[in-house]
């Protein structure tokens, strides 16, 4: 039996390779991805050795075994080096590994996570298409039942690391009743096609995926008949918010040590643009949101691991916070790198562009903005005092 000591020590010790992996291995390769439009599979294959792909899973499916704080400080670490990187972690971790740990049979689970821990193989999470995003129950991929089998028409879009993925969760509606399902890239009928001149998340492999009367066996449904929404789909896109909160704050973190090396090294007027106090300004406002996203990730991620029921609306909120700081931040970055912020010999170009997409992604800021709203409306109201 591991004592909780002897468990922290491991934890800290994955955090520290995580760094180091970071530092060496995947920054000094991020804006040749982002050039090149893909994840090199080299990169892949070392992170997926390192445990990093499933690292909050269970150490018995192939994962570190991660707590919630641990696993979002691992996050920050490689998604300081690579927002791609890090879209990878929550893809096979977050959206995959996690869900398929909370709802996949243990058939599932033993075989679609070793694919990924010890296989090379990766999965991907389809939920979106052409028409639908924030309003994901209304999917118009459709199911039927034949025989003992199931047969899926419909397409997906924005997939992330879908055009390299093995296999899918397929979000699909029967009447007004979704299921989740695990197609196989290679199954015929399957049609994967990668999408091209991408804002951002450029070496992220993202794709349309397209299904034509796909015949899927009756034990690749994960979770019950009629159970994506909420139990399965929920599930993903909480954990999926955790990681994103993160990688938020990865970018934040980036932009602000990209900005204040460049504004003390660089000099103007006969002194380091650092010395000027509205530079300052922002450097100073930087720390203070960085601190403050920081602080909520945390919080989520310790009612996580306590399983505290406000896990859910903690990470929304961190969520919503750190995607917004991250644009913030990255903007005030380009604007203290001047011209040379426009130029992708510069990291923080990236950085910007990058930063955009977390105000969309495992939902809009808008969206939610209202779930928020509503859980302060019924959190802080106070009945008034009978005179």
């Amino acid at each position: 039996m591991t004592s909780p000591d002897d468990e922290r020590s491991r934890h800290q010790h994955i955090l520290e390779e995580a760094r180091r992996f970071a530092h060496e291995e995947v920054r000094p390769r991020a804006r040749d991805f982002d050039e090149r439009g893909e994840l090199a599979r080299d990169l892949i294959a070392k992170m997926a050795t390192q445990g990093f792909l499933l690292a909050r899973l269970p150490q018995q499916y192939g994962g570190l075994g991660l707590d919630p704080v641990t696993y979002g400080l691992v996050t920050e670490e490689i998604g300081k080096a690579c927002c791609s990187s890090r879209a990878l972690m929550t893809v096979e971790c977050s959206l995959v590994g996690e869900t398929l740990l909370a709802w996949g049979t243990e058939d599932q689970k033993r075989r679609w996570l070793q694919a990924i821990a010890k296989e090379g193989k990766l999965g991907a999470f389809a939920l979106t298409e052409p028409e639908i995003g924030s309003d994901a129950r209304g999917v118009k991929t459709t199911f039927e039942a034949r025989g003992d089998d199931y047969i899926l028409n419909g397409r997906k879009k924005w997939t992330s690391f879908g055009a390299i993925a093995d296999f899918f969760l397929v979000v699909a509606m029967k009447d007004s009743s979704a299921t989740v399902f695990l197609v196989e890239r290679d199954q015929p009928g399957v049609r994967v096609t990668p999408m091209k001149g991408l804002l951002a998340g450029r070496a992220a492999h993202l794709a349309e995926i397209e299904l034509e009367n796909v015949c899927v066996p009756k034990d690749r449904m994960v979770g019950k008949p009629g159970s994506a929404f909420p139990y399965v789909v929920g599930t993903a896109l909480d954990h999926g918010r955790y990681s994103v909160a993160w990688g938020g704050v990865a970018i934040a973190q980036a932009s602000l040590e990209a900005m204040v090396t460049y504004a003390r090294t660089r000099t103007q007027f006969g002194q380091k643009i650092a010395e000027f106090q509205l530079v300052q300004g922002m450097i100073g406002e930087a720390v203070a949101k960085i601190h403050a996203a920081r602080a909520l990730c945390l919080r989520a991620g310790e009612l996580r691991q306590r399983r505290d029921p406000d896990a859910i609306m903690e990470t929304t909120i961190a969520k919503h916070f750190s995607a917004q700081i991250a644009m913030e931040v990255a903007t005030d970055a380009v604007q203290v790198h001047g011209g040379n912020g426009c130029s992708s010999s510069y990291p923080v170009e990236r950085l910007f562009r990058e930063a955009k997409v977390l105000n969309i992604i495992e939902g809009t800021a808008q969206i939610q903005q209202q779930m928020i709203a509503k859980y302060g409306l019924r959190k802080y109201y106070h009945r008034p005092s009978p005179e």
